[in-house]
This record gives structure tokens, C-alpha cells and sequence, in this order.
């Protein structure tokens, strides 16, 4: 059977699309087939699709081994919608500028494709959101998220008036901006510049950020897996909102709408080229300086992060 990977590029990057043409002509090399889906197929020269193959937008992981991501971020959580129903791992390679979901960098192409073709990646499960809202009792959408559901005000000129609810027991009710509730992955985005903390990857639990909230208790709170967070938004407020799940689908948020946060049972499957420590990727990608660290004896021995 022929091994397949779906390659996903950044649609306004050209030197994506140049990427992915080198990675494509690799993988052909080694018997393995290219994929790209008709949109991100749109944005290539006809002459540079030759050997690639192009399948519908509907479900274009299906049956692939991996998805390999040319982009930053932003790429990542796009290409998460497009292999959620397949369980397809992801292979970031970051085209952008801090890429924390990414796995690799440019520099490493070569050495990134090799392991592709040796299938010398392990795959790494990654908590995700499910995401309910309501109004009237009636349900009017369902979402999902790897990173974080936010939960805005729609209106630069209003505040946005919600009730923040926990395991069925109401919290607070704040005037804000917005309300982040995150996984562990998207700690270190949205969450992270609306002053949460960083957790963990491996960390089971779910965090809350109120984002510029008019309220005495407007801290960050953490939660188990299994609690059932939810926000409504006041019903005789003057301000609407809007909800964005990863910074996509966006759905708006009348007075009296309530948006249910839970655990997913679905994770999102993320293929790992090292065993490196968070705490390497956190030192690079933030560009902390640790300057004068000598570690222990057997922390000596591993190599230090160059920052």
C-alpha cells in the first residue's frame, strides 16, 4: 500500500509554497505520496503540482499517515480542523516567527523529512475543548479547540457583562473584555498575554482567564479535566460578544447566550521528533535568558539551552 502524507502550507507565504515543493520531490524520492488539498493546491503554480496529489477539502487526511505542516502556528491550528476526524498526527515546521507548536525549524528540513520517511517520529496525544452554546435552552452551535475558547466582546466601545460558572456553581460576574478558557497547549498563546500561567503540556487540567475584567477577583483559575466550565453572557446587557475557537470559527454571542466548556474526548495527535523538556522549548521560543546555570552533575551532561 502506498504510504501518504498530506502536506499543509501557509496560504500567503510564497516561500511555503517552495517549501512544500522541495518536501513533495523528497517524499516522491522515497515512494511516499504527497497530498495537498484543492485549496492549498490553488496557491501552487500548475507546473509545481506534478507528482502531488490533490484531494477534496472535505476530508483530505483520510488515510494519510501524516500531515506535515509548512507555517507557523496559525498553520498548525488550521490543519488541526482538517485532520480531527481522521486522527491524523501532525508535523510542524516552522515557517514563522516563535511557532511553539511546531516541532522543527527551516534549518531542519532535511533532517525532518529523513525521519518521515523512516517513520522515526512518536506521536504525542494533546488535550482539546469541546465547546456548546446555547441560548433559551436551545443549542445553536458546537466547536472544539486545541488551544483556548475566547469569548469576546464584540464592540470596542462596550464591556462585555458575563457570569463565569464552574461545575454547575456560579463564580463571578465580571465587566471585561473577554474570557479565555484554555488547555495546557494554549497556555502559552492567547492565555499566556492575558496574563495566565504556562502549564505543562502533560498537565491534566483546564484554565481560565478573565482578560481585562472591572472586578476585585479577576484572577487566572485552574480547574480538573473533568469540570464543566461555562460563561453567559447577561441577558438585559447592553453588549453582545463573539466566540473564536483557536482564533477561527467564530460564532456571535447575543445577550443570554451561554457557551459550555468541557474536556474533549477527542485529542489532537502531534508527532514529536525529540524527548527534549518543555522547559527547553519554553527557554528558546521565549528567549529567556539562563545565564550562569551549572546544574547538577547529570544535568551537566545534557546540553544546555543556547539562549
Amino acid at each position: 500500500m502506498t504510504r501518504r502524507v498530506l502536506l499543509v502550507i501557509h496560504p500567503r507565504r510564497p516561500d511555503a509554497v517552495e517549501v512544500a515543493r522541495s518536501v513533495a520531490d523528497r517524499l516522491i524520492r522515497a515512494d511516499i505520496s504527497p497530498e495537498l488539498s484543492v485549496s492549498d493546491a490553488g496557491h501552487f503554480p500548475l507546473d509545481a503540482l506534478t507528482g502531488i496529489t490533490v484531494v477534496p477539502d472535505d476530508s483530505p487526511a483520510a488515510g494519510c499517515e501524516l500531515a506535515c505542516v509548512l507555517g507557523g502556528d496559525g498553520t498548525i491550528l488550521r490543519a488541526a480542523e482538517l485532520t480531527r476526524a481522521t486522527g491524523t498526527p501532525l508535523l510542524g515546521i516552522n515557517l514563522g516567527k516563535v511557532g511553539f507548536l511546531a516541532e522543527a525549524e527551516m534549518a531542519d528540513l532535511d533532517g525532518v523529512v529523513e525521519r518521515i520517511v523512516a517513520r522515526d517520529y512518536r506521536v504525542e496525544e494533546r488535550m482539546t475543548l469541546d465547546v456548546v452554546v446555547s441560548r433559551g435552552g436551545q443549542i445553536r452551535t458546537r466547536s472544539w479547540a486545541l488551544n483556548e475558547v475566547s469569548i469576546e466582546k464584540a464592540a470596542r466601545e462596550r464591556m462585555l457583562e458575563v457570569t463565569v460558572e464552574i461545575d454547575a456553581r456560579p463564580l463571578s460576574t465580571w465587566g471585561c473584555d473577554g474570557v479565555i478558557v484554555a488547555t495546557p497547549t494554549g497556555s502559552t498563546a492567547y492565555a499566556f498575554s492575558a496574563g495566565g500561567p504556562v502549564m505543562w503540556p502533560d498537565v491534566e487540567a483546564i484554565l481560565l482567564v478573565p482578560n481585562s475584567a472591572h472586578a476585585l477577583f479577576a484572577r487566572p483559575v485552574v480547574v480538573g479535566p473533568t469540570s464543566r466550565l461555562a460563561v453567559e453572557v447577561i441577558a438585559d446587557a447592553e453588549g453582545a460578544g463573539v466566540m473564536w475557537c483557536d482564533g477561527r470559527r467564530p460564532v456571535d454571542l447575543p445577550p443570554g447566550a451561554r457557551i459550555d466548556v468541557t474536556r474533549s474526548t477527542i485529542p489532537m495527535l502531534l508527532a514529536r521528533l525529540t524527548d527534549s523538556p518543555f522547559t527547553d522549548r519554553l527557554v528558546e521560543k521565549f528567549d529567556l535568558s539562563v545565564g550562569g546555570w551549572r546544574g547538577n552533575h547529570r544535568d551537566r551532561a545534557r546540553p544546555a539551552p543556547t539562549s
